[in-house]
């Protein structure tokens, strides 16, 4: 058995699966791996692409028919949310045209119901790379962004209009779920699966540097600094499992965000963790 999986470049996802993608996992089948952004991969995993796949929680109204959601390996936790930036303060969208990553990622979803009184005028979908120098020139009014922007946008000359995860935190309790990790159903038994890639976190936990390469590689010319920051950040208890307090943040975003029709309802996860 050959295992497909898809996963995006950034430094929280290579130190993850760096030990499973490289066949240091005892029992595990040797990895197909494909990096693609975080918008791909929600596409690619509604025709059921591959075994095991990194998407959005929000798009996950779309995605559970055909995949199990695993309970470690995914982006979650405190003080790590999307960031809406501008070269200016301004009160709010109303009338913008905002540059975001993914029309189905969890971070537009966030952007969604914090707006919802003050809703964009235009919303474009671009390349991640290109929202914040697009923002900077002038071409977009404010722009989405996530992962190691929140380290690197004042570099851009750039303001932060909203903290979505210090907002989402605030209002709810809870963690914000980011990133989830998904198995094929039929293909792929999701508890074997959540034991490869909680073998292959605690290696990286064990021995960070010998990930390094592989990290440095791939984190698309980020410095070592802000991809040290990037993972210390987004790996964390979370990753490794979801608990209740991550089951009820998920349930909580897709309960909120199917009350105001923007996806289709689904069941408890919580409660489908505990059947």
């Amino acid at each position: 058995m050959t295992l497909s999986l898809a996963v995006s470049p950034c430094p929280n996802d290579t130190f993850v699966f760096h030990a499973l993608i490289h066949g240091l996992v005892p029992g595990a089948p040797a990895v197909d791996l494909t990096f693609a952004d975080v918008d791909v991969t929600n596409t690619a995993a509604e025709t059921g692409e591959f075994d095991l796949v990194k998407v959005s929680y929000a798009a996950l109204p779309w995605l559970l028919d055909k995949y199990d959601l695993l309970p470690c390996g995914g982006a979650l936790g405190r003080g790590c949310g999307p960031l809406v930036l501008a070269r200016e303060q301004r009160a709010n969208l109303a009338g913008a045209t905002v540059a975001v990553p993914g029309d189905r990622t969890t971070a537009y979803l966030l952007m969604r119901l914090w707006s919802a009184e003050n809703p964009p005028a235009k919303i474009e979908v671009v390349p991640f790379h290109q929202i914040m120098p697009g923002v900077a020139a002038g071409k977009f009014d404010a722009g989405l962004v996530i992962h190691e922007a929140r380290f690197t946008y004042q570099r851009y000359g750039l303001t932060a209009l909203a903290d979505l995860g210090e907002w989402w935190e605030s209002d709810t309790g809870l963690p914000i779920p980011l990133g989830a990790i998904l198995a094929r159903k039929g293909t792929v038994d999701p508890a074997q699966a959540a034991e490869w890639i909680r073998d292959s976190l605690r290696q990286g936990w064990l021995d960070p540097a010998a990930s390094q390469d592989f990290i440095l590689a791939n984190a698309q010319e980020m410095e070592p600094a802000v991809v040290k920051q990037h993972i210390e950040l987004y790996v964390n208890e979370f990753t490794l499992n979801l608990g209740e307090d991550g089951l009820a943040a998920a349930d909580a975003l897709l309960g909120r965000a199917a009350a105001a029709g923007l996806t289709p309802a689904v069941p408890s996860l919580i409660q489908a963790g505990r059947a």
